[in-house]
């Protein structure tokens, strides 16, 4: 599946419980020589009685708590399997809540709050205001980049304003910036740009994944890092290189939603001691190469 993009394996493990060494998950996330994706979801059965539990595995191996457009996605194969217009998915960051909308295909996630105090997020320092960070990369007297906010979507995330995101080499400067000690679980780092009252442009580098087509979490922390910093509204489109997401951080409760489009690649199956696989079943619309047929 993919959510504007950013990509997924996702296997059904409710029924049959599924543990994967971090060296097989890289190997089926190399994009050469495996499936490919930039993220690996289990959905497994929920220990606090919500639809289905949600754990997340970078293409690396890597464990993390959150991941939007996942959650996305799995929201709508929840919602599609039950007739209902809404699921509860408990991740390693809470419960969160998914919603259908008039327009196929397309789910709303409630985020929850966002974390803005320094320990929340965490920093490995103490900010009294995690709006503008004291980190630069490059010279001293002439910074590359500098002074981000920080914030957690449930993982950390750094976010650089700039004049124009694509004036940055994020491939190099992004694996620098994510495993900056100021960041003691390295972070998420966006490039982001206001082009137009509440329209921000977005490059993300994603922490164990690398530049990544769209990234939930972060077109989160960005919009609410804008709102906070006047920027921009409460409400907000977020442009990542896959497409937009719409991002509102309701005033009422403090509550981040975040709204975009899901999309079925193609369904298949994988033989775990070979990890050969095949296309068994077709996508919404999406013709996807490199399987064997």
């Amino acid at each position: 599946m993919n959510g504007l993009g950013n990509d997924f394996l996702v296997w059904d493990a409710r029924d049959e419980p599924l543990r994967l060494d971090a060296d097989v998950i890289a190997k089926l996330g190399d994009r050469e020589t495996g499936i490919g994706f930039d993220q690996m979801i289990t959905v497994e059965r929920s220990p606090s009685g919500g639809d289905a539990f949600m754990r997340i595995h970078n293409c690396d191996g890597t464990q993390v708590d959150a991941c939007g457009n996942a959650t996305r996605c799995v929201g709508r194969l929840l919602i599609e399997e039950s007739g209902k217009d809404f699921a509860t998915i408990e991740t390693n960051a809470g419960l969160l809540h998914a919603f259908g909308s008039k327009t196929p295909r397309t789910i709303t996630v409630d985020m929850g709050k966002p974390r803005l105090e320094w320990d929340q997020i965490p920093l490995a320092e103490e900010f009294a205001d995690t709006r503008a960070i004291e980190l630069q990369i490059g010279p001293i007297d002439e910074p590359i980049l500098h002074t981000p906010a920080a914030v957690s979507m449930g993982n950390p995330h750094g976010i650089f304003w700039v004049d124009d995101i694509e004036a940055y080499d994020l491939s190099k400067v992004g694996p620098l910036l994510e495993h900056h000690p100021v960041f003691p679980e390295s972070a998420n780092i966006s490039l982001a740009h206001v082009f137009a009252p509440n329209e921000i442009r977005v490059k993300v580098w994603e922490r164990g994944v690398g530049l990544t087509e769209a990234c939930g979490t972060a077109a989160c922390a960005v919009a609410v890092a804008a709102a906070r910093d006047s920027k921009a509204g409460r409400s907000s489109t977020i442009h990542l290189p896959g497409g937009p997401l719409q991002i509102e951080w309701r005033e009422s409760d403090d509550h981040v939603l975040m709204t975009g489009p899901t999309e079925v690649e193609f369904e298949g199956e994988i033989d775990l001691e070979t990890l050969q696989w095949s296309k068994t079943g077709p996508g919404d619309e999406v013709s996807v190469a490199g399987a064997t047929e």
